[in-house]
């Protein structure tokens, strides 16, 4: 559905409906190359230090909430709700655009949700960044170049449909200080942390490393996704 400027893709059907993307990262990385790596492999690359000060950081230093980064007249919210939703019923006159009902299997709690946009339910539905864009700032995205820091916010790697709740009660933690509550789901959970980061040159603290590593221990194999 989205084409990021941060890669380059070309798109087809998973065995779970979802896209499938082959890609090239900022470092010049194939993703599919490195989803073929058991993500316990690629965080075992990443750099390991403190937090960085929050000073500076903003919603606005990743641009404007749900831009339209790959200019196909719908809002990234939109695109992401057309992925990870099935079922899904647009607005007339839209384009396609408007996602005004459909039905989402929340990776994070495993409940079924029905989406109805509105003022009132809107909310029960809301768009995750798998690793939070306050969490990246004080993880290296501070160096970016804005237009990266926009791609990252954008870039379906980094973002899930998932229960208004459950994205509330994440707020912007790490994997250290929340897991989703659905624990099958926790293996790909961070396993999309560890190739966000991979992807943007983000390090992770001591205490996320060791969060992760737990979970992964679990499912040595788990690879890291490619999109």
């Amino acid at each position: 559905m989205l084409a990021p400027r941060v890669m380059t893709m070309s798109t087809s059907a998973s065995t779970d409906g979802t896209p499938s993307t082959s890609a090239t990262t900022p470092s010049g990385h194939s993703a599919a190359a490195i989803s073929a790596t058991s993500a316990t492999a690629v965080l075992n690359t990443l750099p390991v230090k403190g937090r960085a000060p929050g000073t500076g950081y903003s919603r606005a230093q990743f641009g404007p909430a749900w831009d339209d980064v790959d200019h196909n007249g719908c809002d990234t919210r939109n695109d992401i709700l057309a992925r990870d939703l099935a079922a899904t019923v647009t607005r007339p006159g839209t384009r396609g655009c408007i996602i005004v009902s459909g039905v989402l299997t929340d990776p994070y709690t495993a409940r079924i949700i029905h989406f109805a946009r509105g003022e009132k339910t809107s909310t029960a539905v809301q768009i995750d960044h798998v690793v939070a864009l306050s969490d990246a700032w004080q993880t290296g995205a501070q160096s970016l170049a804005s237009d990266q820091r926009v791609r990252l916010a954008n870039d379906p790697l980094n973002l899930l449909a998932v229960d208004g709740t459950a994205n509330e009660q994440k707020s912007d933690g790490d994997a250290a200080t929340w897991l989703p509550p659905a624990k099958d789901y926790r293996c790909r959970y961070v396993a999309r942390q560890v190739a966000v980061k991979a992807a943007y040159h983000l390090w992770v603290t001591p205490a996320e490393k060791n969060a992760i590593a737990t979970v992964l221990s679990t499912c040595p194999g788990e690879p890291v996704p490619a999109h």
